[in-house]
Parts: C-alpha cells; structure tokens; sequence
C-alpha cells in the first residue's frame, strides 16, 4: 500500500479519531483504575462523540489534514500543542454550559489532555512518518535559482526522508503536482498554473533550519523579526534567566578560586577579562568571562585565528572552553538583564562593526538580547577546534541560523536549544 498523494489526509483523519477514542478509553481506565466496561462508557460515548467530530473539524481547519504539515513536519508539534489544548478548553465549556450530559469530568479532562497530547504526538510524529517515509514523494519543480537553490536541490534529492523530490528546473515538466519558487518567480511566471505552490524560503528553512539570506528584504524584517514578543514569553523567558544566571553565579563562586590556582601553574594574568560586546538595539555592554588565553587581548576588528601567534589558549582555558565554564561569569550580566541564556551569540564591539559592513542586514540579529548559547551554536559545524566563525562565509551561515531564530522564536525553541546545548556539552567531554 502506498501512503501519500490523496490517501494522506483520509490516514491522518482516521488516525486521529482512533487517537481520540484510544485517549477517552485509557484516561478511563488510569481515573478508575480498573479496565472500562460499557456501562463505564456509556455516559461518555455521546457528548465525547461530538467532540471528537468537532476537534476534527478544529484540526482541518487549522490545516492538520493539508499538504503544509506533511511538507513541514518540524512545524507540527507546536500547531498540534496549541490546537488540542484549544480544543480542551471548548470541551469544558462544552460541559459546563451543556449540564444535560450529567457530568462534569474535571479530572478527566485535565487527565485527557496529557493523555491525548501523548497519543496524537506519537500517531502523527512516529507512526504515520513512518508509513508515509520513502513510499511517496510529491515531484516538485524548483524554479529558483543561485547557489542555495542549487544546496536545496542537491539535499533534498540526495535524501528519501524529505516529503518531495526535484524532477525539474523548467516549468516545462508536466508529471509534477508541485512547484517551488520565490515570491518574484511565483508573481511573474506562474499565473493561471494549476499546480500547487509552495514558497521556496519555507522549504529551504525546513529542510536547513535556517533562513537563506538571498531572499532577505527590508519587508521580511518587518513581518518575522520586528513584531513584539507575548507577554507570556517574555516574562517566562526573564525568570528562566534569573533563575539560570543564580545558579550560573553559585558555580562561578565555587570554582573561581580551583581556575585561579590552576592558571598560576601557567604564567601570570587575571582570573577574569572583561569584553565590550554588542547588546540589544546596538547597545554598548561589558561582558565578563573566566580569562582562557595566555594575554588579556580584546579582540577588535580580528578574527581569531588571526593572532593565534601571539596569544595561543592555555591548557586551563583550553578546558574551560571545552565545558563552557568560561562563560559563567556572564551570571551578573544575565541577571541584569543584559545577557539572556538563549539568543543570537553577542560580538565583540570591533569584531561586530567589521561584519556589520561586510554583510547586508547583520545589525539585525541584535534585536534581541543577546544569548550565551543560541540556534547557531547548536547546528552549525565549525572547523576543527574552532568554537565560533571565522571567516566571512562561516559568519553567514551563522546569521542564517540566528535570522531563524529572531523568526520563530518561542519558550519551545528555547527548551530546544537548551537541551541541545546540554547534550553538545555532554558529547565534546566524552569524545
């Protein structure tokens, strides 16, 4: 049996009823401790039944049921998070104006929403990308051109996992259902086409996790980058960091005088240097750190490799690069508010104007505060022994992965980040 093209939405459909059904039978059976019966049930069967209808009629119109999750699959778990837990909320306001059912189920509710959410992930993420893997790929024409056009091309062709192929470069192609171009491409030469369109910067970011900076306007800055983060978030994101920069200053406390001993076995310098660094907005900041080279030298308009001679990293900083305790000492800055944990990596003032002239919209990234660790330094690889860009092209990779971030930028991608840098960290010391 071939799983895509038509049958995938009548799949996920069924599949999600049977995920609903399956959530109301064992949220039942955890409530009462014991395995339901029809008599257990039967109270449930009728208003759960119109639920269940409803929260599918929810997920098709948020589009669960169309192309663009099953093209995009990273984007699913956060738009399924959301809508089951709108729907949970419908379903007690569904109980509480509509006592005709005779019951109130707080606790299950409550109990079905983990239940549920659990479920549906592992239904939508696991089982059905499985079934769907490799047996059915939508042929796509790719009419955008340059070098990350032709990065696309190569990388999706060379890898069955993604949900579409390349047939073509020429809209001439007739056996594809699907064309992938730029919004310029879309608007000159695919009026009156019947074939589904899909915007080539959603596919690349998909399929690289960052932005290509070739598409880049003035006007993408103000639509993904410009608009004010959610309370929420911003106030959830503060106290994550506020807590995170405590501990970070108990650790700096506790291991300030081991590296000082340490590094006087090394030659003379301070335990600490102090670096003026970019803030938010292109503010001015003094960033503090745990001295890890042989000379207090800040870094201006150089990149690093550019002075190894003179100033070479010693065997105490080459350990504290490795762990990332050269960084805690950021703690006063994090709890001033300067510094977050988690959001495009600061420059050092010389360092920053440099690239800022060197590449189109690089000021940008500083619209947010910055992060100690953040989107780049978890995905992109760097030469051997290098822990930052050091060259023009790397610094552009960087900015494509930091542009992703400043565009979706949520609590979500923030956990993401945070256990991706732990697990980083945990490798570089085994390995």
């Amino acid at each position: 049996m071939i799983i895509g093209g038509r049958q995938s939405p009548i799949l996920l459909f069924a599949g999600d009823f049977v995920a609903f059904i399956l959530s109301l039978y064992l949220t039942l059976w955890l409530r009462y401790f014991e395995v339901p019966n029809g008599a257990m049930l039967s109270p449930y069967v009728v208003p759960f039944t119109l639920l269940f209808i409803f929260w599918t009629l929810v997920f098709y119109s948020v589009g669960l049921y169309s192309k663009r999750f099953t093209l995009f699959p990273s984007r699913l778990p956060d738009a399924l998070f959301k809508t089951q837990i709108a729907n949970i909320l419908f379903a007690a306001l569904f109980f509480f104006f509509i006592p005709a059912f005779g019951i109130a189920p707080k606790t299950i509710l409550a109990l079905y929403l983990v239940i549920s959410l659990a479920i549906i992930f592992f239904w939508r993420l696991v089982v059905y990308q499985r079934l769907s893997s490799g047996h059915f790929r939508e042929r796509a024409i790719l009419l955008t051109r340059g070098a990350e056009a032709d990065e696309l091309f190569a990388e999706v062709n060379a890898n069955p996992r993604y949900g579409i192929e390349f047939c073509s470069r020429e809209l001439t192609h007739e056996s594809a259902s699907m064309i992938v171009a730029d919004s310029a491409t879309a608007v000159d030469s695919l009026t009156g086409t019947n074939k589904h369109i899909i915007a080539f910067e959603d596919v690349y970011e998909e399929v690289f996790d960052r932005v290509p900076l070739s598409q880049l306007e003035r006007a993408w800055f103000r639509e993904n980058v410009a608009s004010s983060d959610p309370l929420l978030y911003v106030i959830t994101k503060r106290c994550i960091d506020i807590v995170g920069g405590f501990v970070m200053g108990l650790i700096t406390l506790v291991i300030a005088p081991f590296i000082y001993i340490a590094n006087m076995f090394e030659g003379d310098g301070p335990l600490f240097l102090k670096q003026e660094r970019f803030g938010k907005l292109g503010s001015k900041i003094t960033v503090y750190k745990f001295r890890s080279m042989q000379k207090d030298i800040a870094a201006s308009g150089k990149w690093t490799h550019e002075h190894n001679d003179e100033n070479r990293v010693t065997k105490v900083g080459a350990f504290l690069r490795l762990t990332s305790l050269d960084e805690f000492p950021q703690f006063i800055n994090v709890i001033r508010g300067e510094i977050s944990l988690i959001g495009p990596r600061s420059d050092i003032l010389g360092l920053g104007k440099r690239l800022a002239e060197a590449l189109p919209y690089y000021e940008a990234r500083y619209f947010v505060v910055p992060g100690i660790t953040g989107w780049a330094q978890i995905n992109q690889q760097y030469e051997q022994g290098h822990v930052s860009p050091q060259s023009i092209e790397e610094t552009k990779v960087r900015l494509a992965y930091d542009f992703y971030y400043l565009k979706h930028r949520s609590l979500g991608l923030d956990i993401i980040i945070a256990i991706k840098t732990i697990k980083r960290m945990f490798f570089r010391l085994s390995s």
